[in-house]
């Protein structure tokens, strides 16, 4: 591996370009304008990937990694720069570059009021793909996703998981010999993950294909062959992934505690001076330190051990030491909690159901959640979860069963218990259209507040989620993270008892979900009830309980631990959450 310093300067022989890489970028520049400011989505970009290899493109939200991939399939040209894809000038011509490559974006095209062949027969006539040739290639092509079985299923009814499978097949239906794919995982969950994972390692196996990959998943950017670091639009390393893990030997750690909450030890060491990171990883804290000669802190009653480096170690201590990526965080809510004990129960399910027409996506459920808990809710796509969400926020009525949220009975009071609720959707949901004061001030007014509190909380807002230089900035046109900002502010603006958090972090880079992690700690500890759904299996560390759902009903619930401590082994004495949930699913699926 190789750590690039911003000025380093390659002779005339490196930037020549060898016809064995799948693509090369040489002093490669694009820039965009926002609101009136000139923005470097990437700046003298030099990097080359190989043939018949699975490339990851890592890097925190706005680090230009899409940009790269948009210039790479043809799709923008540079402002200056030498680009080569498949031995091809990609400057002089995009459209010979964009009839070889293959390119999902994040939000893939499907159209959704059409059926899975449908989509397929689109996708085809579009790149011109022969009748004769079509049949054995949608065999493969079902055969290789698992959709065989669902060709007439329209592809608005998919899954997540479903439909970022068919939205490869549809980029796959005239075989490419690079494949860019950007984030093709992001909001599916781990089994899903899995079978993604498969089809690229397949192809790459099987047909040779060169693959590049974006992925907010470092453990997936570990099964690279080689994985590209960039940030601010610069490429800060390139090499294996083992070679990135290897950098941080002697300055990783765990700590333990026998008695206490982890939340609290992790807030205590985060502080801790030489401790750059300090992350819940199952029962223990995973520390990395500033440096190998960094005395590892010794607190009372706990015990820190050397662990072996991995891949995000070498991401964050990269990252997170560069100006304004690990500044202490602003307080984030200025909420009181009130005078009821911690143990009292603020939602309450009771075997609640929920049917669409004859289909079931919610049944017989039952669960609580205390005051001032961090409550996880887990599952595949489609189990229920979002449904779930709906009606406890009062947006979707019950079936059956009995809702209690706030002390309100949401079939008689469900606009009182919203007053007490903040709600944070799945997907980016304020109004792209608005700045982000505009967005701010119609939420508060939203909310009721008025006067002098409504400009109080919006002070707060910018400041504590360090959003003022945006104000005026469109939201839709802001990173992925300042997005998240944005919508996690306006959830709390009226200053909530409860936190409904659908899937917030899907996507978002490690960092920004260690600041949002950071944030929400700091509410449960204010005495804010936070219940949150999550693809990110780590996350459910986080959590205080969980209930894990399947096909609209509940499979196990419990503390992480009670959770993953049936699936031990003498192999594996510490099975991580989502080897854990993978071992439920599939499972329930075996079950006669």
């Amino acid at each position: 591996m190789h750590w690039l310093h911003p000025l380093a300067v390659m002779s005339e022989v490196e930037k020549q370009v060898p016809e064995e890489h799948a693509l090369s970028l040489r002093e490669v520049s694009r820039t965009f304008y926002s609101g009136g400011h000139k923005i470097t989505a990437l700046d003298k970009v030099d990097l080359t990937i190989p043939f018949g290899k699975v490339t990851g493109l890592i890097g925190p939200d706005g680090a230009g990694k899409t940009t790269l991939m948009r210039l790479a399939a043809g799709l923008l040209l540079p402002d200056a720069g030498r680009i080569q894809v498949l031995c091809i000038d990609a400057v002089a011509n995009p459209l010979a570059v964009q009839s070889v490559v293959g390119y999902m974006p994040q939000r893939f095209g499907l159209y959704e009021d059409l059926t899975v062949q449908e989509n397929l027969d689109f996708y085809a006539d579009l790149h011109g793909v022969t009748e004769k040739s079509r049949p054995d290639r949608y065999r493969e092509l079902l055969h290789m996703t698992g959709l065989g079985p669902f060709t007439s299923r329209l592809a608005g009814r998919l899954s997540g998981g479903m439909k970022q499978k068919l939205g490869l097949a549809c980029t796959l239906v005239s075989p490419p010999r690079l494949l860019i794919l950007d984030e093709p995982t992001a909001g599916v969950d781990p089994v899903s993950r899995r079978e993604l994972w498969s089809i690229v390692d397949n192809l790459v196996k099987a047909e040779g294909m060169s693959v590049l990959l974006s992925t907010a998943y470092l453990d997936e950017a570990e099964r690279c062959a080689e994985a590209i670091l960039l940030h601010e639009g610069k490429i800060v390393a390139q090499g294996a992934p083992a070679d990135f893990s290897e950098t941080m030997r002697g300055r990783v750690f765990l700590a333990s505690q026998e008695t206490g909450n982890k939340r609290h030890l992790q807030s205590l060491l985060t502080f801790t001076p030489g401790v750059l990171d300090a992350l819940i990883d199952g029962e223990r804290i995973r520390l990395i330190m500033e440096s190998p000669d960094t005395p590892v802190p010794q607190l009372d009653g706990s015990t820190i051990e050397p662990a072996p480096p991995r891949f995000e170690d070498a991401f964050i201590a990269a990252l997170k030491g560069k100006p304004q990526a690990g500044r202490p965080l602003a307080p984030a809510i200025q909420h009181q909690s009130t005078s009821c004990a911690e143990d009292d129960l603020v939602i309450t399910i009771e075997n609640v159901a929920r049917k669409f027409g004859d289909f079931y996506a919610v049944r017989d459920i039952s669960f609580s959640v205390r005051r001032g808990e961090i409550f996880g809710l887990l599952g595949a796509n489609g189990a229920g979860k979002s449904t779930t969400f709906r009606m406890l926020c009062g947006l979707l009525p019950v079936s059956a069963g009995r809702l209690s949220v706030a002390g309100h009975d949401l079939r008689h009071a469900a606009a009182r218990a919203r007053g007490r609720i903040g709600y944070m959707a799945q997907r980016f949901s304020l109004y792209s259209n608005l700045t982000v004061l505009q967005n701010l001030h119609f939420f508060a007014s939203t909310y009721g507040l008025r006067n002098h509190h409504r400009q109080e909380r919006i002070r707060w807002a910018l400041d504590a989620f360090e959003l003022a230089p945006y104000g005026q900035s469109n939201s839709g046109e802001m990173p992925l993270g300042f997005k998240q900002r944005l919508a996690f502010a306006c959830a709390l603006m009226h200053e909530p008892d409860i936190l409904f958090l659908d899937e917030p972090t899907s996507g978002v880079d490690p960092l920004a979900r260690r600041e949002f992690w950071q944030r929400t700690n700091t509410l449960a500890n204010a005495g804010v009830t936070v219940l949150i759904t999550t693809h990110f299996m780590d996350e459910a560390n986080y959590c205080d309980r969980l209930v894990i759902m399947a096909d609209g009903g509940i499979l196990t619930q419990g503390t992480p631990k009670e959770i993953k401590t049936p699936f031990c082994t003498p192999e594996a004495p510490e099975p991580n959450m989502e080897e854990t949930f993978i071992a439920l699913i599939e499972g329930r699926e075996q079950t006669p």
